[in-house]
């Protein structure tokens, strides 16, 4: 039985690092990722998705998009949705002659 290495599997079914179909999985699965913690913060401090929407002024169901697709919110949005559950932010673009780094 042949075996294979998972970053094989990913090169066989996504497609290798930096092809179009390999970005847009990594990047859907990192949006994903942030909604589920969203998520997950918000319950953790006893606020429901009304309570948050209240808290940055934006409707119940923003906050159920955002929990459920994050790739589709305004980065002010997201920004005041993290402000609202007390995370610390840190943001970072690394271009080849620019590197912005902003913290919270």
């Amino acid at each position: 039985m042949k075996t294979y290495t998972l970053d094989q599997v990913q090169d066989e079914l996504l497609g290798k690092v930096g092809t179009p179909q390999r970005d847009m999985f990594e990047y859907e699965l990192q949006m994903d990722l942030i909604g589920k913690a969203i998520k997950l913060t918000r319950q953790e401090r006893n606020l429901t998705q009304e309570d948050l929407g209240k808290l940055i002024g934006v409707q119940k169901a923003q906050i159920s998009r955002l929990e459920n697709n994050a790739g589709n919110v305004r980065m002010d949005t997201l920004l005041r949705v993290f402000t609202a559950l007390k995370a610390k932010v840190k943001f970072q673009v690394e271009l080849s002659n620019v590197n912005i780094f902003v913290g919270q």
